[in-house]
């Protein structure tokens, strides 16, 4: 898997991702005058339930709850650009999913996220994915790259 960005954001098939627009708000900026680190994470779960909604994913499909969330700052973003979050489903297990994320600020990728949903029942015990989730995130789902 090739991979830009100082090894921090793998080039994947991108241009099959959900994209989300996120509007920035003075609120989001630092002291330094740059997007606050805590807020991508917000950002992203705002494109899980964009990409969710997108994709007409419901509680019979998916009933998850966050279990982890990797993040790689790479750029810092600015108040005034344009941010875009771009998901992929990376892999579908019994139990969980992970998905990958990248933000761009005016097509600059600035950051790369993965995060683990694990599927749970009405009493947020561990539950087994419906077969259906596979069927309905497979357009947006990491392909392996091909010859080079």
């Amino acid at each position: 898997m090739a991979v830009g960005n100082g090894g921090r954001i793998p080039a994947l098939n991108w241009q099959d991702a959900h994209r989300t627009v996120i509007q920035l708000r003075y609120g989001d900026l630092d002291a330094m005058g740059h997007v606050n680190n805590a807020r991508y994470a917000e950002f992203l779960e705002v494109a899980r339930m964009d990409m969710s909604r997108a994709l007409d994913l419901r509680d019979a499909d998916d009933r998850s709850v966050l279990a982890r969330l990797e993040l790689d700052y790479v750029r810092e973003i600015r108040l005034g650009q344009e941010v875009v979050i771009e998901t992929l489903i990376e892999r579908v297990g019994r139990t969980s999913w992970t998905g990958v994320a990248r933000i761009l600020a005016d097509g600059v990728p600035c950051a790369f996220a993965r995060s683990v949903q694990v599927s749970v029942d009405a009493g947020g015990v561990p539950a087994v994915i419906p077969a259906s989730f596979a069927a309905r995130v497979a357009r947006v789902t990491v392909r392996a790259a091909g010859p080079a």
